[in-house]
């Protein structure tokens, strides 16, 4: 079972609690009928994404094998044969767009198979392709985001959505930076790269991710919220510090193995809430 869980890459599932910002900053977390549908959304987006994971891994299983920390992949070390994890990458498919379906909520349909023909096309190629591979990395966060919006009937703010796509750049861009660091990844990609450019690029979306979080929490009714933007900017510098350390650069590694960033994240929602519900 451990195997097969591994394979889901169930921990990666963190990445799809985006899907419930639309309905968590709009004040609507009380409305059953929200809830459900961002809870329903959130299992068909972990089931597609894991779906990707399993495609990415089949096809790379050969050069997974002679990677130092890959080869131990459920794929590539053997203990999951491919034509298992194809049956289960296929009925994960089927089971996201049924629920999707069940929501009745063509654009949000929309988003789940956008997500899967993005990924679909950077495993088969486009993840050596430079800025390109960065993007489509970086479109899955702001993917989530609107399939939340569709799926809640939460309109998306302009500034949240930039910040989402700033954030989510400097995420993908700060994956490669640790990649090219250890040298330890065989994607074609790196070569294109140089720390010079990564870290240029990293610190104007960073910057921008700030300053567009701020004029958000301005465009919201809520005024207090421009009281977590300082709190927003500690965050991202403890991200900063774990991408610039010995991290791997992955978003989902980082924040798991830094207790200091998820009790920064935990207080900062808890904050958000008590303002946005009951002060």
């Amino acid at each position: 079972m451990k195997d097969y869980l591994k394979l889901l890459r169930i921990k990666h599932y963190i990445k799809n609690f985006i899907v419930f910002m639309p309905v968590f900053f709009s004040g609507s977390l009380f409305s059953t009928n929200k809830l459900l549908s961002a809870f329903l959304g959130l299992i068909s987006f972990c089931l597609i994404s894991s779906a990707i994971y399993i495609f990415n891994d089949y096809r790379d299983i050969e050069k997974d094998k002679n990677h130092p920390t890959k080869k131990n992949r459920p794929l590539a070390s053997g203990k999951i044969k491919p034509v298992k994890a194809l049956i289960i990458m296929a009925l994960c498919v089927v089971l996201s767009i049924s629920i999707s379906l069940y929501l009745n909520n063509m654009q949000g349909i929309f988003c789940l198979f956008l997500y899967l023909i993005l990924n679909i096309f950077y495993s088969i190629g486009l993840k050596d392709r430079p800025i390109i591979d960065v993007i489509i990395l970086a479109s899955g966060f702001v993917i989530r985001l609107f399939f939340g919006g569709f799926i809640t009937d939460v309109p998306i703010s302009k500034w949240l959505y930039l910040v989402v796509v700033m954030g989510s750049l400097y995420m993908g861009l700060g994956k490669r930076r640790n990649e090219l660091k250890k040298q330890t990844d065989s994607r074609e990609v790196l070569k294109y790269y140089n720390y010079s450019f990564l870290d240029k690029n990293m610190y104007v979306c960073v910057a921008l991710a700030n300053v567009f979080y701020a004029l958000w929490t301005i465009e919201i009714p809520d005024s207090k919220m421009i009281w977590t933007v300082p709190m927003f900017i500690i965050i991202l510098m403890c991200y900063s510090l774990d991408i610039e350390g010995n991290s791997d650069g992955d978003p989902t590694e980082v924040i798991l193995k830094d207790k200091t960033l998820i009790l920064l994240v935990i207080i900062y929602v808890i904050i958000v809430f008590g303002m946005l519900y009951f002060i």
